[in-house]
């Protein structure tokens, strides 16, 4: 089970116990077991921080605890701040990542559920969309509608997620798909091949949509197995 640890102190040499934080992070490099660390400060009142430091269980958490550095460190941190830190321990009970079930219900609503005019609630209204497959690098969300509808139609693809990773406010995704040619594509009759491939999208997210996206997936195969190219 995923461990949250709230670090909480008052300091007035917040720019000190930042560097603090870089010796720590280059002293357990190799070691530590903390995988997340976030180091906020109260707008409110600035001699008061708060650091947040995320760790796959309880366990791994004591390990971090029990490094030399760990203890070397947190007792300078203790000589910056005004009176001990006070430690919150918590065993996490929900972790969601909200662009990430944004992105996830793109590939399951609009593609797999071919509900193509989903897009309009996900989207923003000046959501821009790249990929060189289409006919230009940069479609609006209308122009990626239109070109999308002609691949959905054409081969009524299945995407697996393989992997989701987010940061910040980008997503990425590596993805597989399957299909069959059953509808006409870039001028290409239907031969009611079954094709198959892989492919890559980053997704970068604003205020719960989608504002803009960058495709690349293996097009070259896709001819091939087509015929429309020679292997």
């Amino acid at each position: 089970m995923t461990f949250i640890q709230v670090i909480d102190c008052k300091t007035n040499q917040a720019d000190e116990l930042n560097r603090l934080m870089d010796t720590w992070i280059e002293a357990t490099q190799g070691k530590r077991t903390a995988t997340h660390s976030i180091v906020g400060k109260d707008r409110a009142d600035s001699t008061h921080i708060m650091e947040i430091v995320e760790f796959p269980s309880y366990e791994e958490a004591m390990r971090n605890s029990n490094l030399p550095e760990t203890d070397r460190i947190f007792r300078e941190m203790v000589a910056l701040c005004e009176g001990e830190p006070s430690f919150t321990d918590l065993d996490v009970m929900r972790d969601e990542q909200l662009n990430k079930l944004l992105v996830r219900s793109f590939f399951e609503d609009v593609i797999n559920r071919r509900n193509l005019d989903a897009v309009d609630g996900m989207c923003t209204a000046d959501y821009r969309e790249h990929d060189p497959s289409q006919s230009s690098y940069d479609l609006s969300l209308a122009e990626a509608k239109s070109e999308n509808r002609e691949i959905l139609e054409a081969f009524e693809p299945v995407i697996t997620i393989e992997s989701l990773t987010a940061e910040g406010d980008m997503v990425c995704v590596r993805l597989s798909f399957k299909g069959r040619h059953v509808g006409t594509y870039q001028g290409l009759e239907a031969t009611d091949r079954e094709v198959s491939g892989t492919g890559h999208a980053t997704f970068r997210c604003q205020g719960g949509k989608l504002a803009e996206s960058w495709w690349n997936t293996d097009d070259l195969g896709l001819m091939q197995q087509l015929g429309a190219i020679e292997r």
